[in-house]
């Protein structure tokens, strides 16, 4: 299937080596608007969209928890302070103060997991800095948060 192929590869381009085949298993259903996919579900469940500006991916709750599974820490990560924990969890921006930890290699625009101190997935956004960038400012929006994964 092609369009799997070219899935797998966009995937390996932007998480890392190795994702696609772990976010996209060999049964997805594709949906399409004007030729083109828009939504990639599997079981019954959304794994992600495809930005139509870019063709870029964009996790939902699945597919950031098969990214989070098929990614070792800390990459793609964002690790945020205990006290901002419930507030991304809903849904809420991440700002440069609660970035505790990151991955060094996050670029500006890049789709990361935000993630707490015990690696438990909270959220996924975009990151607004690159990943020094994060640890360095104490003022500031870092990640825009896209989905919250449910408080604790």
């Amino acid at each position: 299937m092609k369009e799997l192929f070219k899935l797998r590869a966009t995937a390996d381009y932007l998480f890392d080596r190795g994702v696609g085949r772990a976010l996209f298993p060999d049964d997805i259903q594709v949906l399409k608007s004007r030729g083109r996919i828009r939504q990639v579900w599997s079981g019954g469940e959304p794994l992600c969209s495809i930005r139509a500006s870019d063709g870029f991916i964009v996790l939902n709750r699945k597919g950031a928890e098969l990214v989070h599974r098929a990614l070792k820490p800390p990459r793609l990560r964002v690790v945020v302070s205990d006290e901002a924990t419930p507030f991304v969890a809903q849904g809420k921006t991440v700002f440069a103060k609660h970035v505790v930890a990151v991955d060094p290699e996050i670029r500006s625009a890049e789709e990361v997991l935000v993630v707490d101190s015990r690696d438990r997935l909270l959220a996924s956004g975009k990151a607004l800095l690159t990943g020094e960038e994060m640890i360095a400012f104490k003022i500031g929006k870092a990640v825009v948060v896209r989905r919250g994964f449910g408080g604790e």
